[in-house]
């Protein structure tokens, strides 16, 4: 059944749009309050935001709505999603809430919720709630009415779980470090975690006014920090999203790595020091071709899941791995993590980097590439995919591309966009593929 809040990744729509109200985040409270209220204990619900403007609005509404049910309320701050589902299981919370809408630009937010395990809600949770949300709640008695408290050392407590993941003994002395916060989340812990474990750090994005989050900046915008690592000569660039789950790099050179190179060299160093779980890697159908015939030839086998990080993380824990993620830049390492974190990913690249000395761009180049092109088609009407003339140029790329390469049409989770990627050797016929179906698409639409 076609879900009618929760997308591919929680709650998101336009902060005071038609979606996303402090109505909906009240109702959403009580709904997941009322849901997760079971057995003789106080429940408690831990509540995180990034940094953007309309966080404090729908961070007093969720505390209304779970309060109001018998729920208390622990209120952390700007922190980063990871750290949301670490501290929902360190502090034997009921729920987790992160209040972000993770790459897009302030105007947007979201509601993703976590269990007690830390991991993202099933299905079958987020159904529930659903039909909760628009149903009356029963709400609790005036004394049973929850408390709400903000606590002051959370930021803490996720710096030092995030530093046990490093080397014991390993430092980051003498490493030349440009950290993009992209004005969010982790504006504080990211450079503190480096700062501690003696990285010459120069850090930017880090000044959050509640409009700048992603704005040109981070992990969706790494041009601002590829040209600041080569005017500083540093060593490497590190660029996070605005909740602090992605993570893209940038070599000494100013040259770009994404999140396939990323996974490739952790999946690597996992292998070789016998911590790589299950034989295999869970990526999405978006990973280039060239990762996995590079995880072949290490005798390691690539899963592919539907795009999202929920699809990667259920494809792991089905097949007892410890090592996935995303071109995008999500990594899931779950011998650390419930989710994706891109500190924790980074300080694992680092790790690799201290102990080869070797310059980041031989480090992180582990395969070449496949040439690959992605369109994002703008949609204003549903089923657009069923149209005849999108379906024969659909039809008509994949012929040509057959036994050459790959096509993959599909609608976006977030965006009215439908995303179109085509790669191959050639790269002229990955650009007529992806040509011919977008124009069809804006044919039909």
């Amino acid at each position: 059944m076609r879900k009618r809040y929760f997308g591919t990744d929680g709650i998101r729509g336009l902060a005071n749009g038609t979606l996303l109200t402090p109505e909906l985040a009240l109702k959403v409270g009580q709904a997941a309050g009322r849901h997760f209220l079971n057995g003789g204990h106080r429940h408690r619900v831990l509540i995180g935001k990034d940094t953007r403007l309309s966080g404090y609005m729908l961070e007093q509404a969720l505390t209304a709505g779970f309060t109001s049910v018998g729920m208390d309320v622990v209120q952390v701050g700007p922190m980063p999603t990871p750290a949301v589902a670490l501290l929902t299981r360190e502090m034997r919370a009921d729920l987790g809430v992160m209040i972000s809408a993770s790459h897009n630009l302030y105007q947007d937010n979201g509601i993703k919720l976590f269990g007690p395990d830390g991991f993202k809600l099933s299905d079958a949770d987020e159904a529930a709630i659903e039909a909760a949300i628009d149903e009356a709640v029963p709400l609790a008695a005036s004394a049973a009415i929850g408390r709400a408290r903000r606590i002051d050392d959370a930021r803490g407590r996720y710096i030092h779980a995030v530093k046990a993941s490093f080397p014991e003994g390993a430092r980051l002395d003498g490493l030349r470090i440009v950290l993009d916060c992209a004005h969010g989340a982790a504006y504080r812990v990211a450079p503190e975690a480096l700062w501690e474990l003696g990285a010459d750090l120069t850090t930017i994005g880090a000044a959050p006014d509640g409009f700048n989050i992603n704005a040109e900046c981070g992990s969706t915008h790494p041009a601002g920090l590829a040209a600041k690592v080569r005017d500083a000569g540093a060593d490497i660039g590190i660029a996070l999203d605005g909740d602090a789950d992605r993570l893209i790099l940038v070599d000494e050179r100013g040259e770009v790595v994404d999140g396939d190179q990323i996974l490739a060299l952790i999946s690597r160093s996992a292998l070789v020091s016998g911590r790589l779980k299950g034989g295999a890697v869970a990526a999405t159908v978006m990973s280039n071709l060239g990762l996995e015939y590079f995880l072949e030839a290490q005798g390691v086998g690539l899963l592919r899941t539907p795009v999202g990080d929920r699809h990667v993380l259920a494809t792991m824990r089905a097949h007892g791995l410890n090592v996935g993620g995303e071109q995008s830049g999500h990594l899931i390492l779950t011998d650390y993590s419930t989710t994706g974190d891109g500190l924790l990913a980074a300080l694992q690249v680092l790790a690799v980097l201290v102990a080869e000395g070797r310059p980041a761009s031989e480090v992180l180049r582990l395969f070449q590439p496949y040439p690959q092109l992605l369109e994002n088609v703008p949609v204003s009407r549903e089923r657009l995919l069923d149209h005849p003339g999108v379906q024969a140029a659909i039809a008509d790329a994949e012929a040509e591309l057959a036994g050459r390469g790959r096509l993959l049409v599909r609608p976006s989770g977030t965006e009215p966009l439908i995303r179109v990627m085509a790669e191959a050797q050639d790269e002229g016929l990955v650009r007529r593929a992806v040509g011919q179906v977008c124009e069809a698409l804006r044919a039909a639409a």
